[in-house]
């Protein structure tokens, strides 16, 4: 894990402009192919299953979300020695797409990572070229390592949590968070509406401010002021979750970045748990 800390967590658009001719690096598209297909930055590769994957935290639905990226990592040129740059549209535009590819690489212990501040409205507001070009990528073996495989918890995991003093943080929008829609996806998407007992409600877009070149994330004194006021703290262990990691994978750089050091995820979110109804759940407005 020391060597991904190495890198800063976010990029800004000219850093990662100088960055492109000086060190190998593989920059990821991660919207929609028609998006990408109208336009991008140069040499991106479009990769949008890094948001549409839907992962469950079986023993099974973890080793299919493993083994399906580590795949599809491989052959955009992913082998270890290049660094890894997600970009989305705008920080707040893309339900923190860009950052789910983050996190889904730390799970797999990659060692060189960022994510593009600002995404690509950041890279066009600085003056930076676009390109209709697709390029080939050269395949190579994509590096499996359990180097960050801690930052992952399970349902059952998060089942022997509830009532203890870890922080469950529900990142989702206000409307799930009291139960009147289940999902970004309609009200209905999901089978059970609500949020996980005795969770803490911060909603992601709270980690983002305006800049003159659209969303970028608050500096880590602005997220702790956030956390403080529901009563989360730096120090505290915090498990994330949303509706399947990716709003929640958002904040997760927002916390990373401000030196919350135990910061864990349950990837599989509302998704998953909403499926089971043998599992507890909170519903209406909060007391």
């Amino acid at each position: 894990m020391a060597n991904m800390m190495a890198l800063p967590i976010l990029v800004s658009p000219a850093d990662l402009s100088t960055q492109m001719t000086e060190v190998p690096m593989v920059i990821i598209d991660t919207r929609d192919a028609d998006t990408y297909a109208a336009e991008h930055i140069p040499g991106a590769v479009n990769l949008r299953e890094i948001f549409t994957f839907l992962a469950t935290s079986t023993t099974e639905g973890l080793q299919d979300l493993k083994e399906s990226f580590s795949s599809q990592l491989g052959a955009i040129g992913l082998s270890g020695e290049e660094t890894a740059v997600f970009y989305e549209d705008s920080m707040n535009s893309g339900y923190g797409q860009s950052c789910r590819g983050y996190f889904l690489l730390t799970w797999l212990g990659y060692p060189k990572i960022q994510v593009l501040n600002g995404g690509l409205s950041a890279w066009k507001a600085a003056g930076l070229a676009t390109t209709t070009e697709v390029p080939t990528p050269t395949p190579a073996v994509f590096p499996i390592s359990t180097a960050g495989s801690d930052v992952m918890v399970t349902l059952e995991d998060v089942k022997q949590k509830l009532g203890s003093q870890a922080v469950l943080m529900d990142v989702r929008d206000v409307d799930e968070w009291i139960g009147d829609s289940s999902s970004p996806y309609g009200k209905d998407f999901a089978p059970r509406k609500g949020r996980l007992p005795g969770a803490k409600w911060l909603e992601w877009y709270r980690f983002m401010k305006p800049s003159g070149t659209g969303p970028v994330f608050k500096s880590p004194d602005e997220v702790k002021a956030e956390c403080q006021t529901a009563g989360i703290k730096s120090s505290d262990e915090i498990i994330l979750y949303c509706f399947k990691g990716a709003r929640a994978s958002n904040t997760y750089l927002a916390l990373k970045q401000a030196g919350f050091a135990n910061v864990k995820m349950y990837f599989g979110s509302w998704n998953e748990w909403s499926r089971d109804p043998a599992l507890p759940i909170e519903t209406g407005l909060p007391a």
